[in-house]
């Protein structure tokens, strides 16, 4: 059995300026993955099959499966005719806005690499990854980048200043195909994204926090006012900045006080089960 950790990712920024002939919308996004991960097992079969095991009840076990697709596409690219069982072990919230599905498929696609001795690099590995999900791309790089296009051109960055990010999830899931629909880019804040990467660039923490943004904030926002409300705890329980991740409905607080982190985790935690104290990974992932 060979194993894969697929982080998490959260936005630094997220806009959308304009919606594209294919009906995407143009995006201008910096994430950074962050130390909160799914556990990928890949381990042979002899016939040739595709088999997905998940104790996450939320986790489809069929072509639905971001990782399912991954196997898939290298064996239809390549003339794979061997199988695998994919053992997803979840520890990311799933439908959350942390590209947990789209970690898994770049987890797959890298193990799959070498289970299968395709000696793929990993610009053609995330090549692959654009046609699963527009995240995919993003995380067979990990670390930290600005993604445009559909989200699958990607720009490497260093790695923000180290800090504390705390997630938390309410009970609820977000489509979002959903967000996305209700979004009114003419109407939007838009970040500033520049903004961001020369934060990024000269580890300026401050202006980090100062310069998060996301601009399906607004949709998810009145689609679900729950979000809204634990955002304003975060940053009441402490954070120096709080941002919705992707298209939600997970929202994240960087702190850079240890102590502080305690406070505002066992403080969510009492009307939020799931909340997480993580670290900013930011560099990028090697091949599996």
């Amino acid at each position: 059995m060979l194993y894969v950790k697929a982080p998490a990712k959260i936005n630094l920024t997220l806009d959308a300026l304009y919606k594209r002939a294919d009906r995407y919308h143009e995006v201008e996004m910096v994430m950074t993955t962050v130390d909160l991960a799914d556990r990928i097992g890949l381990e042979p079969l002899k016939d040739d099959q595709i088999k997905i095991i998940s104790s996450d009840n939320f986790v489809p076990h069929d072509h639905r499966n971001l990782a399912y697709q991954a196997a898939r596409l290298l064996k239809d690219t390549y003339g794979i005719t061997q199988g695998v069982a994919i053992t997803i072990e979840k520890e990311i919230p799933v439908a959350a806005g942390l590209a947990g599905g789209s970690s898994d498929a770049a987890a797959t696609l890298k193990g799959l690499n070498e289970l299968w001795d395709l000696q793929l690099s990993i610009d053609t590995l995330a090549e692959l990854g654009a046609q699963i999900g527009s995240d995919v791309s993003f995380c067979v790089y990990g670390g930290t980048a600005l993604a445009t296009g559909r989200g699958e051109k990607i720009q490497e960055l260093p790695a923000p200043p180290q800090c504390w990010v705390v997630l938390a999830k309410p009970k609820i899931g977000v489509s979002t195909a959903e967000v996305y629909g209700g979004l009114k880019v003419e109407e939007v804040v838009h970040p500033n994204t520049q903004q961001m990467i020369q934060a990024i660039e000269t580890g300026d923490y401050d202006l980090v926090c100062a310069s998060l943004g996301n601009v399906l904030e607004t949709v998810t926002f009145k689609l679900h006012p729950e979000v809204v409300m634990l955002k304003e705890q975060m940053k009441r329980f402490g954070a120096d900045a709080t941002l919705m991740s992707g298209s939600g409905p997970t929202v994240f607080g960087l702190v850079n006080s240890e102590a502080r982190v305690n406070r505002i985790y066992n403080g969510l935690r009492g009307f939020c089960e799931e909340v997480y104290a993580v670290r900013i990974l930011g560099e990028r992932n090697i091949l599996a």
